[in-house]
């Protein structure tokens, strides 16, 4: 089985979302496999060599934020998120939908709102120096990660919106 076909069967997305979603889903799995790996290596250590990892836990803080980021827009635009449908059936679709795109609106641009003040976190850490404690990384590049992929979730969470809005019906 070649890669495309590979990619067409296990993504229903089509074109460079589904190239995006696959790469932040690598970006993910290779995170979540070195977070196996260093907790491994870190218990093994602490019980049998009598020493720990240095930094790990700094390692697994950072690996966690790259971890939960690369996954946020590719569960946003799979429309992924919880959702609490307890009055769909009360409520016409119409309503439904025009409520939809108004959540869709209003978290987009809390998370753009988020991602800005974030971003000027991220600035002020890297212009103070800031690194972590024991490994001495800078704080301010991880920090900008998450601004990065909160402003990429925000574009998503809004285009998704629009597209369940006008493109998809109601199961």
């Amino acid at each position: 089985m070649s890669f495309s076909a590979w990619m067409t069967a296990h993504y229903e997305e089509k074109g460079p979302v589904a190239w995006l979603a696959f790469l932040l889903e690598l970006v993910a799995a290779i995170t979540l496999f070195f977070m196996m790996m260093l907790t491994c290596a870190d218990v093994f250590g602490r019980y049998f060599l009598d020493n720990a990892v240095d930094g790990a836990t700094e390692l697994t803080e950072m690996s966690l934020a790259i971890l939960v980021f690369a996954e946020m827009p590719v569960i946003t635009w799979r429309g992924g998120h919880v959702v609490v449908d307890i009055l769909d059936r009360l409520l016409g679709g119409t309503v439904i939908k025009v409520l939809g795109l108004l959540s869709a609106l209003l978290i987009s641009t809390s998370l753009y709102f988020l991602a800005v003040r974030i971003h000027e976190l991220a600035v002020r850490s890297n212009s103070r120096g800031e690194v972590t404690e024991f490994l001495q990384v800078p704080v301010g590049y991880i920090v900008d990660y998450i601004a990065v992929m909160s402003w990429a979730t925000a574009a998503l969470m809004i285009s998704y919106g629009i597209y369940r809005l006008l493109f998809l019906s109601r199961d």
